[in-house]
């Protein structure tokens, strides 16, 4: 029951986004605002909501690994601009991971919610996994990790249109490395040239991530002692 619910409010979502032509009307965004009330109001558990979309929540795989396509057909591109490729990746994971540190440790935060924030900007499977190892909780991961992508999936390209940035690898990049799937989606949509970067780069700033994020974590732990 509630996996086709799922799917109608997606595909009505869909349907409202485009009508309303407007970047707040995300598709996500809206099934949320109506599936959560939806759920609270009929008492049902989450264990109960996910292992009935458990189909669901397995096509996301072959979903990712699908935008694979636009960065295979970007091959050239992409090989001739690999140094920036990999300087965008690398400073954007580093500055990510080093202003989360900072701003948590300066506010007093618990270091298990530091262990939860050192992966806000990778894409959910690998967010959630390096919490699990530094000691945070996965779940506040998945949900930094759904916000950050929804802010960037929505206000991307204003950003984008008010700055004039219009060249595929600076958007896609930035996208890519900040927003991960979520942007990666809505890229997609918008130009397949930028969702080839922008794959590009959440595959790398999550290798990236899960190198350097127990790193970040003992900086963290240094700073608060």
């Amino acid at each position: 029951m509630w996996m086709l619910a799922s799917i109608a409010v997606f595909f009505f979502a869909r349907w409202l986004s485009r009508k309303c032509n407007t970047p707040i009307m995300n598709p996500l965004l809206i099934s949320i605002s109506i599936l959560i009330p939806l759920l609270t109001y009929f008492k049902v558990p989450f264990d109960t909501y996910y292992a009935e979309n458990e189909w669901l929540s397995f096509m996301l795989q072959p979903a990712v690994v699908a935008l694979a396509y636009p960065l295979y057909e970007q091959l050239p591109q992409i090989r001739s601009n690999w140094r920036i490729v990999m300087l965008a990746c690398g400073v954007g994971s580093i500055m990510s991971m080093l202003t989360s540190t900072l701003i948590a440790v300066g506010l007093n935060t618990d270091l298990s919610l530091i262990a939860s924030l050192l992966g806000k900007s990778v894409t959910t499977p690998i967010a959630m996994e390096v919490s699990r190892n530094l000691g945070g909780e996965p779940a506040i991961a998945a949900i930094l990790v759904l916000l950050v992508g929804l802010f960037g999936a929505i206000l991307a390209y204003p950003i984008y249109n008010m700055l004039n940035i219009t060249h595929p690898i600076a958007r896609g990049l930035t996208m890519g490395t900040v927003s991960h799937a979520l942007g990666t989606a809505t890229c997609a949509e918008k130009n397949g040239e930028d969702a080839a970067f922008s794959s590009l780069a959440l595959v790398l700033c999550g290798v990236i991530t899960s190198i350097l994020a127990p790193s970040f974590f003992a900086i963290a732990l240094w700073l608060s002692s």
